[in-house]
């Protein structure tokens, strides 16, 4: 039976070029080193190396069997060393549903450096708490709030909500009924335009037409799209309109994709909660996810 500790031990030795390096490099004894390259050389039936007075030297058949063999012993020594990680920060596998876009604007950049595998999952968020309440989840990163059992909502994120366009889109009219506070006209421009919407039920447009017009909104979008990042490169590539996050539009506003249209006259927030089942994870998983999302 092969031994990982001698395709190990292989590895060093060619690289290092002598068995007092490797064992160094290893941290074990030089004879451990000779015994388990000489195991190895009997198992595939090769000489490996020309043992050189200062130098242990490849042999031709040494240098396929290293070029064959590298690329598993550094992916298997990686996993190792993952899971030694992983272990040693004393924080589980953790399961995360979010959505796409807060995924991609807000976590993508820092995961690296959180101290455990992460697992996420990208669906709407009824089937994100479905998910969290059945227990295969342990948090869901939703602006939505319902009363549950055991279930914790913490506010971790306040974004303002912002009318967006084309940077090309001409608002001459509407920053006017703006700027002369005519909200009935200011209304009927912003139904008569195209509507980008991220769900059928308006929930984001409906908030943002509450604050500002104390109705519900009577639009009728001509896209419903389930990503911003869909929805914001349709309005950068094309016309339309939508609401979102300032978090979602920032750049793309800084880099003159698309550009702000309005904040409105009162400034329309979203909360978002880390809702976790409080009998379901530790204080270290709660304070690890809570640091990713500052």
């Amino acid at each position: 039976m092969v031994d990982m500790e001698w395709y190990r031990t292989f590895k060093t030795i060619y690289q290092v070029g002598t068995l007092t390096g490797a064992a160094q490099e290893l941290l074990i004894s030089q004879p451990n080193v000779s015994q388990h390259l000489s195991a190895l050389e009997a198992h595939v039936g090769k000489q490996l190396f020309e043992r050189k007075p200062r130098r242990m030297v490849p042999t031709d058949y040494g240098k396929l069997f290293y070029t064959q063999v590298i690329d598993a012993i550094e992916k298997l020594e990686y996993i190792e060393a993952e899971f030694r990680y992983t272990r040693s920060s004393n924080i589980p596998l953790t399961c995360i549903g979010t959505s796409k876009e807060f995924f991609y604007t807000v976590l993508a950049s820092k995961i690296s450096k959180a101290p455990a595998n992460l697992v996420f999952e990208f669906c709407p968020t009824k089937e994100l708490m479905q998910k969290l309440n059945a227990g295969k989840l342990y948090f869901v990163i939703t602006s939505n709030r319902n009363d549950e059992k055991d279930i914790v909502y913490e506010p971790v994120r306040t974004a303002n909500l912002l009318l967006v366009g084309n940077t090309e889109f001409d608002t001459a009219e509407f920053d006017q009924f703006i700027k002369n506070n005519e909200l009935d006209k200011t209304e009927k421009w912003l139904c008569d335009q195209d509507w980008y919407a991220y769900s059928s039920d308006l929930a984001i447009i409906r908030r943002f037409w509450l604050e500002n017009f104390k109705k519900r909104p009577t639009i009728k979008p001509r896209f419903v799209i389930p990503d911003y990042n869909s929805i914001l490169k349709g309005i950068r590539f094309g016309s339309g309109i939508t609401i979102a996050s300032d978090y979602l539009v920032q750049d793309d506003i800084a880099q003159n994709h698309i550009k702000e249209i309005w904040k409105g006259h009162h400034p329309a927030q979203n909360t978002i909660y880390l809702a976790y089942n409080k009998n379901n994870v530790t204080t270290d998983q709660i304070e690890m996810v809570k640091k990713l999302l500052k």
